[in-house]
């Protein structure tokens, strides 16, 4: 009983002498994470009226919400009596020590702060990068996810993303859609010319400007190759490539042009 007395005496001045700086830190915590909460809902109200992709608008709010509660925790470190200069030269040791070992992660994470400031694409764009063709559905903090046409998810590191060839298809509101139809030696040139022509005309979502153009492009071994280049707006491309293919096989069968194809003849000897 003798030992409790000191030991009160020193719980008694430990809570007089820190109680009311951890009462001040705990009740600066809670206005500061009030606070930043508000910050985060004006600063995505105002991303919403601006002109920033959806996707990105995240990784904003996301970026200024880690920092802004990272300032916070270390001006609550500092009321509540450590040392800052020797709390931040921990700090650093720790951080350089994470670095090290999450050296490609924190490479992502630069990857997608180069994609937020240049936009080498945005959520909707349809994009063939690192190997792999999709449409992108969302750009993360350390990855970008693409949706493939079969309904399939790839989730690509930004980190290569920002550092590697990226072709991005919905840059521009119109494309080229190229063709190669074949003939037989022996059939109108200039007959096959005319049907792709017509059938180019009759297809409305092809644009009269630029104009199409059809020629012979090759003498190929089994074949006269004609090459056909029309434009259309992006979001016509698939629909006139296969419109397209599948009228001119039935429309050169309808007027005796032929389509090459491979030929082998075997001859057997006795």
């Amino acid at each position: 009983m003798e030992n409790v007395s000191p030991l009160m005496e020193k719980l008694y001045d430990f809570i007089m002498t820190y109680g009311p700086k951890l009462v001040g830190a705990l009740i600066t915590l809670l206005i500061g994470l009030w606070l930043i909460g508000i910050i985060n809902r004006s600063i995505r109200k105002r991303l919403e009226k601006g002109n920033m992709d959806p996707s990105l608008r995240g990784f904003t709010n996301s970026l200024v919400s880690i920092i802004l509660k990272l300032l916070l925790f270390i001006s609550v470190i500092g009321m509540v009596g450590v040392q800052m200069t020797s709390f931040i030269a921990i700090l650093g040791a720790v951080g350089l020590a994470i670095g090290l070992a999450l050296s490609g992660t924190l490479q992502n994470f630069a990857g997608g702060v180069m994609i937020l400031l240049f936009k080498p694409f945005k959520a909707g764009d349809y994009i063939d990068a690192q190997g792999y063709s999709g449409s992108v559905s969302e750009i993360q903090i350390f990855n970008t996810i693409l949706k493939t046409p079969d309904n399939k998810t790839i989730i690509i590191p930004n980190g290569g993303l920002a550092t590697g060839s990226t072709v991005n298809y919905s840059t521009e509101p119109k494309r080229r859609v190229d063709f190669s139809f074949g003939i037989g030696y022996g059939d109108d040139v200039d007959k096959a010319k005319k049907v792709l022509l017509g059938l180019i005309d009759a297809d409305e979502r092809i644009l009269k400007d630029p104009a199409p153009f059809v020629a012979v492009a090759e003498l190929a071994d089994s074949s006269v190759n004609l090459v056909v280049r029309v434009w259309a707006n992006a979001s016509d491309y698939w629909g006139i490539h296969f419109d397209l293919i599948e009228q001119v096989y039935k429309t050169f069968e309808k007027e005796g042009l032929n389509i090459p194809f491979p030929q082998m003849d075997v001859h057997v000897h006795n």
